[in-house]
């Protein structure tokens, strides 16, 4: 992309830029238009970097089986974020503008001009004006006065380069090696072409005139060669940032640290389509990806924990950017509250201790308000119940599945140096509709789903039978265990439905592994009984009798 953004800057250097995926296409020919409307606009027009499009896709089936509409993310989450500071740059369907890429800061608002009360005397105020009037004289002379130079070339006399500021009155070796002083800082920057570094002065595009076709091609190759970009800011401070296999979130990351906003777009005919993963482990591939580059962000030194402090980056801007980091750490608990409900019917105790009147209050106000909460969310966007639920068991299916892998792998990588393969997802073909629903791939990303499936299925038959087993009292505590091992069950449905798929088919090495691990925990768990107390020899206790 880089290199793109270069070559187009010495061919064309139209003031904006359209980013799009291969696998996307312009469905609505006037979504351009749009975006030029929030990019000219007089009064916020100037700030804005970047104009974010929702992604919306062709070919998924009617259910959505695996959430991959994202409508909580792009109709809830994207919305919010554009009353804030704009919504994040989520890597295709997006209108850039060109300064913005090349790492300059956003223009600051004017203030107004003061203005004075008339309800002071005249004479007071006749007074301050005099007292500024001398401080300014007195504070600066007119022998201090600086200018903007521009220097120009000598084979391209054309193009301008504002290369700094030098106090009137310089020598003029001064000023020459003030121009060249300065040239060089841009080229330390932006790389070792003339021709580019002019173009990136351009607030509002256009080339050079004077240049022939044949030096602007021979330009253009240049600045795409593999070695350009060594020793200069691309990748760290200008154009798509490098470090992640999410780069989209570091570009914009960095545009809103320094003082940009972007604009979320949604028309009302959709402005670009793609092809979206229909099978399961395509899916999961593509959720394993971007939850790698968000454990990748959390490592680095672009990290919002830390990172951008000072700058123009608005604090719940910066929340959000840390929540779109580390939410593949919700895994860890998430496979903790997935495995309590098989272990409260395996032996027998409580997913929770008795509470308090108090207590029970409280939690039933929390509930009300997540839940409160959600259905305003809901309300306010237009998604619909379903598809948000659809959305809410992904998450729980790709969070004891890809974003555990990409914790662990994140981690690799970090304190081993291990480094792992990427993984291209493949999208939906147009051989047959819905073809690849039902396809099945092995990878071990199915194998922590399957084990808690197993888990709680065989905690519901050890409960049921433990009930059976000892009476009519032990049927009420049973049931709200078995809530929740029912609960655990049904977001995971969907990851049931796909591993059985539509021949009733799963390897072998799945099942087997799966039984394995399930019994094996099992066994150790109703082994060690961590809910028993343990002593170390036989209970004594006072019998009353005086052995003497």
């Amino acid at each position: 992309m880089n290199a793109l953004v270069r070559v187009s800057a010495v061919l064309s250097n139209a003031p904006y830029l359209l980013n799009l995926d291969c696998d996307h296409y312009i469905n609505n020919s006037k979504a351009i238009k749009e975006a030029m409307c929030f990019m000219m606009d007089p009064l916020v027009g100037k700030k804005v970097c970047y104009v974010q499009f929702p992604q919306r896709f062709d070919g998924i089936d009617r259910h959505d089986r695996y959430a991959n509409r994202n409508v909580v993310f792009f109709d809830i989450n994207m919305k919010g974020l554009d009353g804030i500071q704009g919504p994040i740059y989520v890597g295709t369907g997006c209108v850039f503008r060109r300064q913005a890429l090349y790492g300059y800061d956003a223009p600051k608002t004017k203030k107004p001009p003061s203005r004075t009360c008339n309800c002071w005397p005249k004479w007071c105020l006749s007074c301050c004006c005099s007292r500024n009037k001398n401080k300014k004289k007195t504070t600066k002379p007119k022998t201090e006065k600086k200018k903007r130079l521009f220097f120009k070339k000598a084979e391209n006399p054309s193009p301008a380069y504002a290369l700094g500021e030098i106090e009137e009155g310089a020598p003029g070796a001064d000023i020459e090696k003030a121009g060249i002083v300065n040239q060089q800082k841009l080229e330390k920057k932006f790389g070792q072409s003339s021709v580019f570094v002019a173009s990136t002065l351009l607030e509002n595009g256009g080339t050079l005139k004077s240049a022939s076709p044949a030096s602007l091609l021979k330009e253009a190759i240049h600045v795409i060669s593999c070695g350009y970009e060594d020793k200069t800011d691309w990748g760290k401070e200008i154009g798509w940032i490098y470090g992640s296999i999410t780069e989209d979130i570091l570009t914009g990351f960095k545009m809103h640290c320094h003082g940009w906003r972007s604009i979320y777009c949604i028309p009302k005919r959709p402005a670009f389509k793609g092809s979206a993963p229909l099978n399961l482990s395509d899916r999961l591939h593509q959720v394993l990806r971007w939850a790698l580059g968000s454990v990748e962000i959390f490592f680095s030194k672009h990290c919002p924990l830390w990172y951008g402090y000072g700058g123009g980056l608005k604090f719940l801007e910066r929340f959000s950017y840390i929540n779109s980091i580390v939410y593949p750490w919700t895994s860890i608990p998430l496979l903790a509250y997935c495995t309590l409900p098989a272990i409260c019917l395996l032996t027998g105790k409580f997913i929770t201790p008795e509470l308090t009147n108090v207590a029970s209050i409280w939690f039933m106000a929390l509930f009300i308000c997540i839940s409160v909460t959600g259905i305003l969310e809901m309300r306010w966007s237009g998604v619909a119940i379903d598809d948000w639920w659809r959305n809410e068991q992904f998450w729980v299916i790709g969070g004891v599945s890809a974003h555990l892998f990409a914790v662990f792998q994140g981690l690799l990588k970090v304190l081993a140096g291990i480094d792992t393969s990427f993984t291209v997802t493949s999208k939906g073909g147009d051989d047959e509709e819905f073809s690849e629903l039902y396809t099945f791939k092995w990878t071990t990303l199915l194998i922590p789903p399957t084990t808690l499936l197993l888990l709680n299925f065989i905690g519901v038959v050890a409960g049921i039978s433990n009930a059976i087993n000892n009476g009519y009292e032990s049927w009420g505590p049973l049931f709200g265990k078995l809530f929740f091992a029912f609960w655990v069950i049904v977001h995971l449905y969907p990851f049931l439905k796909g591993l059985v798929g539509r021949q009733n088919r799963t390897p072998t090495i799945v099942i087997v592994w799966s039984i394995l691990l399930a019994s094996i925990f099992s066994l150790l768990w109703v082994r060690v009984d961590p809910f028993l107390a343990k002593s170390d020899g036989p209970l004594l206790e006072e019998c009353g009798l005086d052995c003497n």
